[in-house]
């Protein structure tokens, strides 16, 4: 696939193998810490709420000290291969403290992989073809969440495999992405070692550029509304669809989204980040707005189905233009804190959801979402067509 490098086909592979690793277990976690562990919700919600946290700030941490230090595929390494180890630990545990720790574990092992692998993806593909780059890497990736599910009910369903079983078999999808990444992947260093004497990688985070701050600004906008999809499947679930439909329409999700993320990829790198990410986040606003408005399970379904374009259309195209906005020795660390930032104001979106959904009405969160894409959808399309002025002048 022209575009599509040695690099971005093998952390594609990688991806798509840990996030099978990753997916097989994330529905069946919180059954094993309640049902076996004894664990109450509230120990539920410490741990994930924990996890998330620590990926968050170490997103930001991992890809300041790639720049640093001049190196990528170490930490990429070092974070693959933290998260696969994770699984079998899991499944040695005693106590919720112990799931605890492996949760911890696995969430550094993200954290400081996250920036630097993006700033590999970015670094192997010409600026013309970063869109279908980042496109298909979030496409392999994503399959990989919608065969993780599948693989877990097979084993439970056809070979009655227990939940300590699952994890184990966890590590091996885990494992063979860490061979694949150690075997295949290379580092760039010509570009890296060219740029050792800038004064700006001495000091990567206060030399994010204007343009990278401003994408942050009007996406973080987005992000403090941007709660979390346990949201749209307890819409669902109330919506009248039973457990294992649920489980069903995240499956489905994650295949339109795999299926799209690649041709939205190539979209941006012709029509333009800005516009791109205007489409995608008018999508978001559609969506939640017909969750919030709607009670008929077709349209549900309809309107989760459209969730994955949403997706495709803004993931991977989101990194392609924080690619653009910066250059290659700050890039790990301009990925870092987008991620990273956006996994933060996520979570303060959540709490807010999760309040609005009590004390005002199921309704209400949804509403909060899609007033916040739209006005970021705004926005992005005025930074658009700022830039077709630009080219045309």
């Amino acid at each position: 696939m022209k575009g599509v490098g040695r690099n971005v086909w093998a952390l594609g592979i990688v991806s798509g193998l840990t996030d099978i690793s990753s997916e097989m277990l994330y529905p069946i976690v919180p059954i094993f810490l309640t049902s076996e562990l004894g664990a109450p919700m509230a120990v539920v919600g410490l741990i994930e709420g924990t996890a998330e946290a620590t990926a968050s700030v170490l997103k930001i941490a991992g890809g300041r000290l790639s720049d640093r230090w001049r190196r990528r595929k170490l930490f990429v390494l070092t974070g693959y291969g933290l998260s696969a180890l994770s699984k079998p630990l899991m499944a040695l545990a005693t106590a919720w403290t112990c799931v605890l720790f492996t949760r911890f574990v696995d969430r550094v092992g993200k954290g400081i992989r996250v920036g630097p692998r993006d700033a590999l993806i970015a670094d192997a593909c010409d600026a013309e073809h970063r869109g279908l780059a980042f496109g298909f890497h979030r496409a392999m990736d994503t399959a990989g969440a919608a065969l993780g599910p599948l693989l877990a009910l097979a084993l439970m369903h056809f070979w009655g495999m227990s939940y300590r079983g699952l994890f184990f078999t966890a590590f091996i999808p885990g494992a063979l992405g860490v061979l694949v990444l150690a075997a295949f992947v290379r580092e760039t260093p010509p570009a890296l070692r060219a740029e050792d004497a800038s004064p700006r990688a001495s000091g990567a985070l206060a030399a994010l550029s204007p343009g990278f701050k401003r994408f942050l600004a009007v996406y973080g906008l987005f992000a403090l509304c941007n709660s979390s999809d346990v949201f749209l499947l307890l819409r669902m679930k109330g919506g009248g669809f039973g457990t294992e439909e649920v489980l069903l329409a995240y499956v489905a999700y994650n295949v339109v989204y795999a299926l799209l993320a690649a041709p939205a990829g190539r979209l941006s790198d012709r029509l333009g980040r800005p516009k791109t990410l205007a489409l995608g986040l008018a999508v978001f606003a559609a969506v939640y707005l017909g969750f919030a408005l709607t009670h008929s399970r077709a349209a549900l379904w309809s309107f989760w189905m459209l969730y994955g374009l949403y997706g495709a259309l803004t993931e991977g195209v989101g990194k392609a233009f924080v690619a653009d906005l910066t250059p290659s020795e700050t890039r790990a660390s301009a990925m870092g804190v987008f991620q990273g930032a956006g996994g933060l104001l996520a979570f303060g979106a959540s709490a807010s959801a999760g309040l609005l959904w009590t004390h005002v009405s199921p309704a209400a969160p949804f509403l909060m979402g899609a007033a916040g894409a739209g006005l970021s959808a705004v926005l992005f399309l005025m930074w658009g067509r700022e830039s077709l002025r630009d080219s045309r002048a």
